[in-house]
């Protein structure tokens, strides 16, 4: 459990290639448990900065530019702008979301480039890497495909398998072939700067020995690749997209390579947010600060870029924050299969958001994050944790409490009452609720503290059975007005615990309880009005779905 002081929380989040749309596994993998926890750790009374944007160097971007017949500048633009749509539908509540492609960042992976130059560690070497002879041109990893060595599946990317997640180079792939020509391509000599990661083996491995309460997987997974040995890899590419590179030794044609740069992001986002604000220091104090926490959310696909290639990078710089947790998720499927944006399977952002309500579609994922295994989600499966969870807990509640109170109450929230025991303990379970919640998402259990908070809503539902204030309301009012300030009090605090899940629906109660400001359940004040009932959430009919409606988002 982080100490409750000011504490410089960076949240790092994966950057999402801009080559195409994004579907529900991304989300659920990287970009909702962020901004939960970052909603979190704000109301925590922590200095967060959470920092990503679109990759724009990927190839992906230069493989459909080119099977569209379009510049990458438009395949970027295109889909930049729509992740950005969609994130301000859903909340995410970034400090900055950006791109790689801005001269800021440039700058930054240069400067990253020419330090570890200078500290011996990346070199030049002449290396044979795929040609196409009939595009005549050298093809990057992703402008290949073949069958994976270690699983068999037959269109595995030259860079990583989609199918087992293996990372690959592209001269391992069987049957090899170029995206571009479908020729068989050739190995021919060239000449690029490699960065000898195999240096750092040791020490990546004694630092990932000191971290503490990192998921199993993520660890296994790293443990695994330093047990064999981190292998040194070309960070430029035969590439006329992407950083160019501050030397001229290579001459021309070729950029730093998309597997170097992309985690420079992190840093170069944080100086980006830096400047905007006017304080171009400020960046400091999560990099270089040994009190700062530093949380990576990512899938697990890209757990040795975030466990091991990057803190290399960072270790080869010198005087740059390590990573304090990699919680990266397992995989989200949907129907059987492995949610992935290449293949077309899963339900993209903009088509979820065409269908269910963004804090319902928030819920539904929270509830289901394949934080320790692979995690199942349909649509059908999501319509059920609307209907049958949210709006029948939490939604319920609200409505039942408001309707009671209004017609019981006057209107207003009368001087608070005597106590009973009994409405005592609803407001401690209420408070340990909060507690036993912001553990969990400290320890980035999600799911966890999602259940903490809706556990703690059906305890008010349980109370109000208990107590019946209906019936007090004519033999007891005094009493009534007890148990229903006693519920709207419980409710108050609850409401604090969905917070971080549920941002749309928790403002919408900003009139009675006030904006939720700090991780705690607030006081209510004798005189506020209170509001008429008005549902917080539509329950799903799920078979009125169109899924034609498609990707509008």
């Amino acid at each position: 459990m982080l100490p409750h002081m000011s504490v410089p929380v960076l949240v790092a989040v994966a950057w999402p290639y801009a080559s195409g749309s994004r579907h529900l596994g991304h989300l659920a993998g990287a970009y909702l448990p962020a901004d939960i926890y970052a909603r979190y750790h704000r109301l925590a009374g922590n200095d967060v900065l959470m920092v990503s944007g679109s990759d724009v160097h990927g190839t992906p971007i230069t493989v459909r530019a080119d099977a569209e017949e379009v510049t990458p500048g438009e395949i970027v633009e295109r889909y930049h702008s729509e992740f950005c749509r969609q994130w301000e539908m859903l909340g995410i509540s970034w400090d900055l979301y950006t791109t790689t492609g801005t001269p800021n960042h440039a700058e930054v992976t240069q400067d990253m480039f020419l330090v570890q130059l200078r500290n011996g560690c990346i070199d030049k070497r002449v290396s044979e890497q795929f040609y196409d002879p009939a595009g005549q041109r050298f093809l990057p990893d992703r402008y290949i495909e073949g069958t994976c060595p270690r699983c068999g599946y037959g269109a595995a990317r030259g860079d990583q398998c989609e199918q087992c997640g293996t990372t690959l180079d592209a001269i391992e792939l069987i049957e090899p072939r170029s995206k571009i020509s479908g020729a068989v391509p050739e190995l021919r000599p060239t000449e690029h700067f490699y960065f000898r990661y195999s240096d750092f083996t040791e020490k990546v491995d004694a630092w990932l020995r000191t971290r503490q309460r990192w998921r199993p997987h993520v660890l296994n997974s790293s443990f695994g690749w330093t047990n064999e040995g981190l292998q040194d890899r070309a960070i430029t590419r035969d590439l006329d997209w992407g950083v160019r590179l501050p030397v001229d030794d290579l001459g021309e044609g070729k950029r730093i390579y998309v597997w170097y740069d992309a985690v420079i992001g992190y840093l170069s986002a944080s100086k980006e947010w830096a400047a905007r604000r006017g304080d171009p220091d400020a960046w400091k104090r999560w990099w270089h600060n040994d009190d700062a926490h530093h949380a990576y959310f990512i899938g697990k696909d890209n757990i040795p870029f975030h466990t091991m290639l990057w803190p290399a990078q960072l270790m080869a710089y010198g005087g740059l924050h390590l990573p304090d947790n990699v919680p990266a998720n397992q995989y989200v499927t949907f129907s059987g299969a492995k949610m992935a944006a290449g293949r077309g399977v899963g339900l993209t952002i903009g088509a979820g958001l065409s269908i269910f309500e963004p804090d319902a579609l928030r819920y539904a994922l929270a509830a289901a994050l394949p934080e320790h295994a692979d995690t199942e989600v349909s649509i059908e499966e999501i319509a059920r944790r609307i209907n049958d969870e949210l709006v029948a807990t939490w939604g319920n509640l609200v409505n039942r409490v408001l309707s009671l109170a209004q017609s019981a109450l006057g209107g207003a929230v009368p001087e608070i009452p005597q106590r009973h025991p009994s409405d005592t303990a609803l407001l401690a379970a209420t408070d340990d609720a909060l507690r036993d919640e912001a553990d969990c998402i400290e320890r980035v259990e999600l799911r966890a503290g999602l259940r903490s908070a809706m556990e703690a809503a059906s305890r008010v539902n349980v109370y109000l059975n208990s107590n019946e204030p209906w019936k007090l309301a004519s033999t007891d009012p005094d009493r009534a007005a007890a148990v229903l300030v006693t519920a709207l009090e419980a409710m108050a605090g609850v409401r604090v615990g969905l917070a971080p899940y549920l941002p749309f629906s928790t403002e919408a109660l900003d009139g009675l309880f006030g904006a939720v400001e700090r991780w705690e359940r607030p006081e209510l004040v004798p005189g506020t009005a209170i509001p008429k009932p008005v549902p917080l959430f539509a329950k799903v009919d799920p078979d009125a779905i169109d899924l034609a409606a498609g990707d509008g988002a």
